[in-house]
């Protein structure tokens, strides 16, 4: 008997979003993230927001339901920043689903205290395996009953058997404070193809044994598979695709990219998660004319 997928829920101060299998795919945005972006670091330190809001908006227009905020920016006081960002998205991207990324205990609680008021319930990103970090991190997510993306993993798992523990550990210590096991967002920690040819089959497994014995949404840093190989977006799509059918929910991506989204919405499609095709339909007529739109310029 198949376990049941299960149902996380996100909200907003207008949305929610209940993430499940069943009803497909949930793209969380990865772009706004100071992170390698030089424009939008010094952007940020001159306390301009500019690139911040219009990431946010373009985001959502572009496929994501989801908006990860990072406030890794060297130098910066980044539990301020982190509540700065928070602020513009939400005003910028009329109130959207986010999701706190911060591996800083003192920006998390803050960012959580600051934002969870009247239901709202972002995604926080994220909790590793290791003991010292589920007794930091899982007391926070049980004060603020959140959801939190759990990496399968304490340091980089190199085989499937290292994250199947992993999972196991997670959803066991998360348990001990009352945490659902569907308010983890299971991350499987892909490699790179470029340094590990068994890293595809490996994050396969991974997915479909995690999701077979708990029923979790799963989530991933899907361009990771595709880095140092060429024609990055096309492989991490294919991949993504693939994924889907493992059992993947809700990638961490750059819904800007167009391939990456068109794959995912076919996969939907091919797995009967798109009633009446209508999300194809409306990917296929926007990138069609965004396709004119490009040839007129």
């Amino acid at each position: 008997m198949a376990t049941k997928n299960l149902t996380t829920v996100m909200k907003s101060g207008k949305k929610t979003l209940n993430l499940c299998r069943d009803t497909g795919y949930a793209i969380i945005g990865e772009r706004i993230n100071p992170t390698g972006r030089k424009v939008m670091q010094e952007q940020l330190k001159n306390g301009d927001f500019s690139m911040v809001r219009r990431d946010a908006v373009l985001q959502l227009e572009a496929g994501a339901a989801i908006l990860d905020i990072n406030a890794g920016l060297p130098g910066a006081d980044e539990t301020k920043l982190m509540i700065d960002l928070i602020d513009n998205v939400v005003e910028a991207a009329d109130d959207p689903i986010i999701c706190i990324d911060t591996a800083n205990i003192k920006t998390m609680a803050a960012a959580l205290e600051y934002y969870c008021k009247d239901g709202k319930r972002p995604l926080v990103n994220s909790v590793t395996a290791e003991q010292r970090v589920m007794d930091a991190v899982f007391p926070i997510i049980q004060q603020y009953k959140v959801p939190v993306i759990a990496l399968a993993g304490d340091g980089v798992p190199k085989t499937v058997e290292e994250r199947l523990k992993a999972a196991d550990t997670l959803v066991n210590e998360a348990a001990k404070y009352g945490i659902p096991t569907e308010d983890l967002l299971i991350d499987c920690m892909v490699l790179t193809l470029g340094v590990e040819n068994k890293a595809g089959i490996m994050a396969f497994e991974s997915i479909s044994k995690i999701v077979e014995k708990y029923g979790v949404n799963i989530t991933m840093g899907a361009s990771n598979i595709s880095f140092g190989m060429p024609d990055r977006p096309n492989l991490t799509a294919y991949f993504m695709a693939m994924s889907s059918l493992a059992g993947l929910t809700a990638p961490i991506c750059n819904p800007m990219k167009g391939t990456e989204v068109a794959a995912l919405q076919a996969a939907d499609l091919c797995m009967g998660r798109d009633a009446h095709g209508m999300r194809w339909i409306k990917g296929s007529r926007a990138r069609i004319k965004a396709a004119e739109e490009a040839a007129q310029k």
